[in-house]
C-alpha cells in the first residue's frame, strides 16, 4: 500500500493535531485531506512554512481553547428535551441523531456543527441521556437529554385501552342479560 505524509492544518481525531506530519495512505489524502483543506503534502518548502507559521497557530490554538471554555461556562446549564412518537414499551417510532441535537441546540442559539457531538448510536428509546459535545480537542461538554413520548400517548394510550377493554366488558354482560330477557320473551309468546 502506497502512504503518503501529510501536513495537517487542522485537528482530526484519528490522526492528530494541527501542524503535525502523519503518514496517511495516498488515497485517503488524495481523495479526502487534500479536496477538504484539511491536509498539505509534507514537502520541504511546505514544512518551513508551517514552521514560520508555528507561533500564530499557537496563539489560535490558545484562543479557540479559551473561547471553547467561556462557551462550555456558559452552555453548563442547557438541558435538551425532545418529544417523539413512542411505541408501548418506549420505543421511538424514528430517532435522535447528532443532526436533531444540533438542530436544538441552534435553536437555543448555539452554532455548533453536528459532527462535534458524540453520539454512538441514535437514540431510540425514551429516557434520559447524557451527550457529549466536543468544543475544542481538549473540551468536552456533557448536556442532558430529555426523550419524551409526544403528548404523553404511549402512557396516556394505555389507560385508554383499559377503558376500552372494561367498557367492552361492561357491554358484553348487558348483552347477555338482553339475550337471556328476550330468549324468555320469545318463550312466553311461543307458549301463548
Amino acid at each position: 500500500m502506497a502512504s503518503t505524509t501529510v501536513l495537517l492544518r487542522e485537528d482530526i481525531e484519528t490522526l492528530g493535531g494541527r501542524g503535525e506530519i502523519v503518514k496517511v495512505k495516498a488515497g485517503y489524502a488524495r481523495n479526502f485531506l487534500l479536496p477538504q483543506g484539511l491536509a498539505t503534502l509534507a514537502t520541504k518548502g511546505n514544512v518551513n512554512q508551517i514552521k514560520g507559521e508555528r507561533e500564530a497557530l499557537l496563539k489560535k490554538a490558545a484562543i479557540e481553547k479559551a473561547t471553547a471554555d467561556a462557551q462550555k461556562d456558559q452552555m453548563g446549564s442547557i438541558r435538551l428535551e425532545f418529544e417523539r412518537k413512542a411505541g408501548e414499551a418506549g420505543t421511538l417510532f424514528g430517532s435522535v441523531t447528532s443532526m436533531d441535537v444540533a438542530a436544538a441546540l441552534q435553536a437555543k442559539g448555539y452554532e455548533i456543527d453536528r459532527r462535534r457531538i458524540v453520539l454512538k448510536d441514535a437514540i431510540k428509546e425514551t429516557g434520559e441521556y447524557t451527550v457529549k459535545v466536543k468544543l475544542h480537542r481538549e473540551v468536552t461538554l456533557e448536556i442532558p437529554v430529555s426523550v419524551t413520548a409526544e403528548g404523553g400517548e404511549a402512557e396516556g394510550s394505555k389507560p385508554e385501552k383499559k377503558a376500552r377493554k372494561a367498557k367492552a366488558e361492561t357491554d358484553e354482560v348487558p348483552a347477555a342479560e338482553v339475550v337471556e330477557t328476550s330468549g324468555t320473551a320469545a318463550g312466553e309468546d311461543a307458549e301463548a
